[in-house]
């Protein structure tokens, strides 16, 4: 049976609440932000997270630990995947991001995040005795680089950072110096220089950082989204403005209002409270999932696993808000569970599965012994 008892007992209930609360929330957000457009993002979400259900019970059904040995298989089934886009992709805005099948599309770089984590956690128990190596931390950098530069290429810079910030928080928690970390990303940061000067970084790249330093560098295009945004979440007050009636969202001032921007409509119509209302509910899901990650402390494949899981959505939540705001440049993160598309709310969902395959077995392990 899909929900036996034994299921039921080992489930985070407070975990799983705090996720659809903020992925029904979600759901309103959209349909307020793009109420009487034919796009309809509003039903398509609430496919994504029947969708992404499923995934997350198959996912928390699931023993983790079958998934150590299927680690290479994973690698090289995301790396196929990211080749297809490469070379058979569908284009959208200029972007080669997915596979599309008849009128069925998905966004593969989404899956290559979850896989980086299931595979980097593999890399990561294989080699723990020599993890503070120098050595070791630039093999798993290059094992991670591969998905990543792919990614990179189609273009999508933000979940290509999402894979690196994966990357830093799992070999951090994994025990590595943080001399070496720091000296890997001072490395990543003379080439980035460097292709930023052979012209290795596109033009729309290039303009999103310079906007964040300077507003009127691109002031058509990411200087002025950024404030139109700032504007739009500063209008709404304390209380806001209320459900549907946004000005500066409903008025076409705020470009990918569905996605990339979608925190501004929830700061320009449910104001200061609800904005901290929001961020408090996200709060909760990582309290849950640091929760899970110590409680698995005997288990050092499912702690990494949820650090995984952890680092990904703390880093959406976070860029995607400080890009809002104005504080971090555009990267092009969604915000988990509220912004639109199916593959990432499959993948967010999936996660939260992973988090609870991981509390599962750790109950297990405590009854048997």
């Amino acid at each position: 049976m899909i929900f036996d008892s034994r299921f039921r007992r080992n489930l985070d209930l407070t975990l799983i609440v705090i996720t659809y609360v903020i992925a029904f929330f979600g759901v309103l957000v959209l349909w307020s932000a793009t109420r009487g457009e034919s796009s309809h993002f509003e039903r398509k979400q609430i496919v994504g997270i029947f969708l992404g259900t499923i995934a997350m019970i198959g996912m928390a059904k699931l023993d983790y630990h079958h998934l150590a040995r299927f680690a290479k298989n994973i690698y090289l089934f995301n790396l196929i995947l990211l080749l297809i886009v490469r070379f058979k992709g569908h284009d959208t805005n200029g972007s080669t991001r997915w596979i599309k099948i008849a009128s069925f599309q998905f966004q593969p770089s989404e899956f290559a995040k979850l896989a980086a984590i299931i595979t980097l956690a593999t890399f990561i128990v294989q080699r723990q005795e020599t993890i503070r190596e120098f050595k070791t931390v630039g093999l798993s950098l290059l094992y991670i680089a591969v998905p990543a530069f792919l990614i990179l290429k189609q273009p999508d810079l933000g979940t290509a950072l999402v894979v690196f910030a994966i990357w830093f928080g799992m070999l951090f928690m994994a025990g590595a110096q943080l001399k070496h970390l720091t000296a890997f990303f001072a490395m990543g940061a003379v080439i980035f220089c460097v292709g930023w000067q052979l012209g290795a970084v596109n033009d729309y790249q290039k303009n999103r950082l310079l906007a964040f330093w300077d507003s009127t560098a691109d002031p058509k295009g990411a200087g002025y989204h950024v404030k139109q945004a700032r504007i739009a979440i500063g209008s709404g007050g304390v209380w806001g403005k209320g459900l549907a009636q946004s000005t500066q969202v409903r008025g076409g001032y705020i470009p990918e209002k569905q996605s990339d921007f979608v925190f501004t409509t929830v700061g320009e119509e449910f104001g200061f409270v609800g904005s901290i209302g929001l961020l408090a509910f996200y709060g909760g899901l990582l309290y849950r999932a640091v929760a899970i990650a110590a409680s698995a402390e005997e288990d050092h494949f499912g702690q990494l696993l949820a650090s995984g899981v952890i680092c990904m959505l703390g880093f959406h939540i976070i860029e995607n808000v400080g890009m809002n705001v104005g504080i971090l440049p555009v990267a092009g993160v969604p915000l988990p569970m509220i912004s639109a598309g199916n593959s990432n709310m499959i993948v967010t969902l999936a996660s939260i599965g992973l988090l609870l395959s991981v509390l599962r077995h750790r109950h297990q392990l405590l009854f048997r012994g």
